[in-house]
């Protein structure tokens, strides 16, 4: 199973309380390590060297994902087939202001946590155009990003470690 290779792999490496969530190949882990770019880095020729994986790695702390959790950036929105609140986390914080984005055929562009890293949002899944946040994101700030449901972005701090 895909999930147990990558838990592997982080069990290699030597973090603890490794765990998976869902398919979404996102991972939770206790480390003392603190840089989380030189984690990022670690990981990422981890995943490359033994499973061949690719791409950016990006890692948030519980503490990051818990506060922008608390601050309700959606204002009690709920998550449904037709309305995804979806969050958008940056590898490296992107320089441009809340002001500077585009409007976007159904989607509403909530704002931006400086402290996560992420840009927030709501798409109407109904809208006969389709998303394109995503589309411009990737035009506009490479690959080095990497999108989840709010729904996710709950269960993965529900997952991690306690401190």
């Amino acid at each position: 199973m895909r999930n147990d290779k990558l838990r592997s792999v982080f069990d290699n490496l030597g973090f603890a309380d490794v765990g998976s969530v869902l398919s979404s190949g996102n991972m939770v882990f206790r480390t003392d390590q603190q840089d989380s770019g030189a984690l990022e880095d670690r990981i990422g020729q981890a995943l490359s060297a033994k499973l061949g994986i690719g791409g950016g790695t990006i890692v948030r702390t519980r503490a990051e994902l818990s506060a922008l959790i608390d601050s309700d950036p959606f204002n009690g929105r709920g998550h449904s087939r037709e309305t995804y609140l979806t969050a958008t986390f940056f590898k490296q914080p992107p320089q441009f202001s809340i002001k500077e984005l585009p409007t976007l055929a159904g989607v509403d562009l909530i704002g931006y946590d400086r402290a996560a890293r992420c840009a927030l949002a709501v798409t109407d899944t109904t809208s006969p155009q389709g998303p394109e946040l995503r589309v411009w994101l990737e035009r506009n700030f490479g690959r080095d990003i990497t999108t989840r449901t709010w729904l996710t972005v709950h269960r993965i701090v529900a997952k991690l470690p306690s401190d």
